[in-house]
């Protein structure tokens, strides 16, 4: 007789949906018999520029190695980052992609009979790393899309052990300042570790949104969580770090799998991090292309979200489904976000000129067939 495998799961577990990535090129190809080639894909996040050709000739030198085991201790990338972020070797913790690091932290300090405070349209990891360990999410409307952060400084209580906040946030790509921020590292509690997740920070320089690392120094129960996924071009290897005072990265490296980090993430994040070229076409890139995607949603009538990220959440002003489902007859994929409470929009993530192009004609198109 089979047990009900569900019902044996924690209940925090019960309650959750698996992620959902967005939608491969070869299962849309497969799906409408298409050509892998002509389909466009603006749902991820990822940087459309490719990767760094020094991080991919780093992953060429680093293949004869295969057969040995990564540096657990990742320190070649360590120091580099260590040097960049002016922060000390033992502040930095190596992740599978940064997404590890959250799952980290929610392993280390949330439990049952704890909570973590986030806010609403936020990530949907922050749910899953803390309800999967049997914590309490406590979720705070947002605000314009976007954090309420003296709402979320009210909801922290003597259980609070942990709160998320990411700036610029996905999917919303809405952000705060420095002195927003300021006030509220003030006023947390010092039992409550702030998770500042910084994603897509590189996109972001020269704007008014604060670097985290500025803050590191003044407050120690700050945790600034970073990724090479976006900017940097390297989702496929997943390898993110987070920085934070010596005695929480030795926490969260107690819970931390050994080798985490692949060889080759190891070599191409090295590489990548020192590629200051790069980095700079792909803002440049980003920049472009986000006045491109506002210029033809202007020209449709539609309205958006502003956003610091690489991506945008458009407003259909109606039930944002059916336009995506007509997006994926039309050979390209964006990512629908009803799951993160945004029914009527759809987020896009900046791409090639080409491909901007090619999906606000396809838009353009569906709209038109209402």
């Amino acid at each position: 007789m089979s047990g009900n495998f569900l019902a044996l799961a924690q209940p925090g577990v019960q309650q959750l949906s698996p992620y959902v990535p967005g939608k491969p090129v070869d299962e849309l190809a497969r799906e409408l018999d298409l050509d892998p080639a002509s389909i466009v894909k603006l749902a991820s996040n990822e940087n459309p520029l490719g990767a760094s050709p020094k991080a991919l000739a780093a992953i060429r030198e680093a293949l004869d190695e295969l057969t040995r085991y990564p540096d657990g201790n990742g320190f070649a990338l360590k120091s580099l980052l260590a040097e960049q972020c002016r922060v000390e070797l033992n502040q930095v913790t190596l992740g599978n992609g940064s997404n590890d690091i959250l799952e980290l932290v929610a392993r280390a300090y949330l439990a049952p009979g704890l909570n973590a405070v986030f806010s609403e349209h936020a990530f949907a990891v922050y749910p899953i790393a803390t309800q999967a360990v049997g914590a309490q999410a406590k979720v705070v409307p947002a605000k314009e899309w976007g954090h309420d952060l003296p709402a979320m400084l009210a909801a922290i209580d003597a259980n609070t052990r942990v709160v998320f906040i990411a700036n610029p946030n996905n999917p919303t790509g809405t952000w705060f300042g420095a002195e927003a921020l300021d006030e509220f590292l003030q006023d947390v509690p010092a039992h409550v570790l702030v998770v500042l997740d910084e994603a897509y920070i590189e996109y972001a320089e020269g704007s008014d949104l604060p670097d985290g690392l500025d803050f590191l120094a003044a407050y120690p129960n700050l945790l600034v969580s970073r990724t090479f996924s976006k900017a940097y071009g390297l989702a496929a290897l997943r390898v993110g770090y987070g920085l934070s005072t010596p005695v929480v990265a030795d926490v969260l490296n107690r819970v931390r799998q050994p080798f985490n980090v692949n060889s080759l993430a190891l070599a191409a994040a090295c590489a990548a991090l020192k590629d200051e070229e790069y980095l700079a076409q792909s803002r440049q890139l980003n920049e472009s292309g986000m006045q491109q995607l506002e210029a033809g949603f202007r020209e449709l009538g539609l309205s958006w979200i502003p956003s610091r990220g690489n991506f945008i959440c458009v407003d259909l002003g109606q039930v944002a489904a059916p336009v995506f489902q007509g997006l994926l007859r039309e050979g390209v994929i964006v990512r629908p976000v009803a799951n993160y409470g945004m029914p009527n929009h759809l987020r896009v993530t900046i791409g090639l000129p080409a491909e901007n192009s090619r999906f606000l004609e396809a838009l353009r198109k569906v709209l038109a067939r209402g």
